[in-house]
C-alpha cells in the first residue's frame, strides 16, 4: 500500500488531464443517474418524464461529441489523443462513430412509446430509457477502447445491458426463451474472449495495443498459440457483429425481442463493434513485420460465408423480423469487405455504409411495428392487400427495402457502390484473388436479397387479402417517423457526399 502512495498524484493528475477528452461520457454517466433517480422518485408514471430526459440527455451527449472535433484540432493532435494511461483513445473515426451512435439512440428512444406491446408493459417504460442510457454509454467506450482491459469492460457493459432489454417484456415463452437463450451465448462468447485475452496477455506481458509491447511479444510466441488467442478475442467481438460462425443467437433474439429492441441491436451494437474492430485490427495491420496472424484472410472467409449463409437463409423465412435478422447477418458480411481492405477510402465507406443501413434497418422495423399494432401481422403472408389500405406506410416500406437492397438512388446504392469502388481499388493493387471472390460473392447476394426483400412489397400491392380488411388504424408519429427515413435515404442515394465529406 505504501509503495503506490508515491504514484496517487501522478493517477490523479492522469485522470484529470483526460476529462477533456471524456466529456461526453462523463454526461451520459449523470444522464443514467438523472433518469435512474427520476423513475425512483415518480414511479410508474415518469416514463413520459424519463423519455423526455434522456432523449434531451442525448442531444446534448452529441452536442459534446461534435466539440471534441475542435478539440482535437485545437491541441493539434489530428491523430487523435490516447488518454486514461492508454485504456481509451479519441480520434475523428471515433467521434464520428459517436455521433451516430448519439442520434440513433435518440431516434430509437422516441420510437420505443410507438410499439403498443412496449407500451404496455405493467412496469412501463421508465426503466427501458435508463437501461438505454447506460447501454450508449457503453457504446461509446467500445468505440474509444484500445486496451484488452477496456475492450472486454466496454462489451460487458453494453451486453448486460442488451440482454435486459431483450428480457424486458416476457409475456409469453418465446420471448422468455430469446432473452435466456442471448444471455447464454453472450456469457460463452464473454468466456471465451476473457480466455483469448488471458493468453495474449502471457505471451506478451501487457493489454496495451498501441504500445508495440503486445505484438513485440506474440511475434515471438508461437504462431499457432497467437493464432488461436486473436481468433478467441475475435469470437467476443463478432459476437456484437454476428458474423458466421457466431451468428446462430440472431435469428431467435431478433424475433423473440420486442420490435424496438431488435432495431437497438441490430444498428447501435453493430455500429460499436465495427468501431471497436477496426481498433483493434489497426494496431496490427499497421504494425511492422506483424507476421503472426493474416486477419485479412481470415476476416475475407468469414465475410464470404457470412454473406452466403444470411442472404439464403433469409430467402425462407416467412416473419419478417425473422427475414430482417437473416438480412442483417447477411449486411455484416458485405460490411467485412470494407474491414478486409481497411484504409482510408474503405473505413470513409464503411462509416456511410453503416449509417444508411442503420437508418434504413430503423426505418424498415418501425413499419413491422407499424403493421403488428394495426392487425397483429407478423409474417409476409399476413401483409397482403395491405398496401391499399395503408398506403404511406406501404410506400414507405417499399423504398426503405429498396434501400436495404442496394438498389438506385437510394443510400443503399451509394454505401455498396462505395464499399465496391474501394475493394476493386485495393484489389487493382495487391492482386489478391479472396477481394475478387469477396466482390462476387457481394454482387450475387446483393441480387439474391432481392428475392427475398421483394417479397413485401409484392403482398402489399399485388396479392389480394384472404379476407376483407376493415381495420382503421392510425399512427400519426410513426408514419411521420417513417416518412422521414424514407426522404432521407432517397436524400443520400442523390447527395451522398453531404455525409461522406462530414466522414
Amino acid at each position: 500500500m505504501h509503495d503506490l502512495l508515491p504514484l496517487l498524484p501522478e493517477a490523479i493528475n492522469n485522470a484529470l488531464s483526460s476529462m477533456p477528452y471524456f466529456m461526453p461520457e462523463f454526461y451520459l454517466a449523470i444522464l443514467f443517474i438523472v433518469v435512474l433517480v427520476t423513475d425512483l422518485l415518480f414511479g410508474r408514471g415518469s416514463g413520459r418524464l424519463c423519455r423526455i430526459i434522456a432523449c434531451a440527455g442525448l442531444l446534448l451527449a452529441a452536442h459534446k461529441d461534435y466539440q471534441q472535433i475542435d478539440l482535437l484540432l485545437f491541441t493539434n493532435q489530428p491523430n487523435g489523443h490516447i488518454f486514461f494511461t492508454g485504456m481509451l483513445l479519441l480520434t475523428h473515426t471515433a467521434i464520428s462513430f459517436k455521433l451516430i451512435i448519439d442520434v440513433l439512440g435518440f431516434a430509437l428512444l422516441l420510437y420505443f412509446e410507438w410499439d403498443d406491446k412496449l407500451k404496455a408493459h405493467p412496469r412501463g417504460l421508465s426503466d427501458l430509457y435508463s437501461i438505454s442510457v447506460g447501454a450508449v454509454l457503453g457504446l461509446h467506450l467500445m468505440a474509444m477502447a484500445v486496451n484488452l482491459l477496456s475492450i472486454y469492460l466496454s462489451i460487458e457493459m453494453v451486453s448486460i445491458a442488451s440482454y435486459l432489454m431483450v428480457a424486458y417484456r416476457s409475456e409469453n415463452a418465446f420471448n422468455t426463451e430469446a432473452g435466456l437463450k442471448y444471455v447464454l451465448f453472450g456469457a460463452a462468447s464473454s468466456a471465451v474472449m476473457l480466455y483469448g485475452i488471458s493468453l495474449l496477455y502471457g505471451f506478451s506481458g501487457t493489454l496495451d495495443l498501441y504500445s508495440g509491447g503486445l505484438q513485440l511479444g506474440l511475434n515471438h510466441a508461437n504462431p499457432f498459440a497467437v493464432s488461436a488467442a486473436l481468433f478467441l478475442v475475435l469470437v467476443g467481438i463478432g459476437f456484437k457483429l454476428s458474423f458466421v460462425p457466431i451468428h446462430f443467437w440472431v435469428p431467435d433474439v431478433y424475433q423473440g425481442a420486442p420490435t424496438p429492441i431488435t432495431a437497438w441491436l441490430s444498428t447501435l451494437p453493430k455500429i460499436a463493434g465495427f468501431a471497436l474492430l477496426v481498433n483493434f485490427l489497426r494496431a496490427f495491420i499497421y504494425f511492422p513485420n506483424w507476421h503472426s496472424f493474416d486477419f485479412r484472410f481470415y476476416l475475407a472467409i468469414a465475410g464470404i460465408i457470412t454473406m452466403i449463409a444470411g442472404n439464403f437463409a433469409a430467402i425462407m423465412q416467412k416473419n419478417v423480423k425473422r427475414m430482417l435478422a437473416y438480412s442483417s447477418i447477411g449486411h455484416t458480411g458485405f460490411v467485412l469487405m470494407a474491414i478486409v481492405v481497411f484504409n482510408p477510402e474503405s473505413l470513409s465507406a464503411l462509416v456511410f455504409y453503416l449509417v444508411v443501413y442503420a437508418i434504413a434497418n430503423i426505418g424498415a422495423l418501425s413499419l413491422v411495428t407499424y403493421f403488428d399494432n394495426a392487425l397483429d401481422a407478423a409474417t409476409t403472408d399476413s401483409y397482403k392487400g395491405l398496401g391499399y389500405k395503408f398506403p404511406a406506410a406501404s410506400v414507405c416500406f417499399v423504398i426503405i427495402l429498396v434501400s436495404l437492397t442496394g438498389l438506385p438512388i437510394t443510400a443503399g446504392f451509394s454505401g455498396k457502390l462505395l464499399i465496391f469502388s474501394s475493394t476493386y481499388a485495393f484489389y487493382q493493387q495487391v492482386h489478391n484473388p479472396l477481394l475478387l471472390w469477396l466482390m462476387v460473392t457481394g454482387a450475387i447476394t446483393t441480387v439474391v436479397s432481392l428475392f427475398y426483400y421483394i417479397k413485401i412489397p409484392r403482398n402489399l400491392f399485388l396479392k389480394r387479402a384472404e379476407i376483407p380488411i376493415n381495420v382503421s388504424y392510425t399512427a400519426i408519429n410513426l408514419i411521420i417517423f417513417v416518412i422521414i427515413i424514407a426522404i432521407l435515404v432517397v436524400f443520400m442515394g442523390i447527395k451522398p457526399d453531404l455525409l461522406i465529406n462530414h466522414i
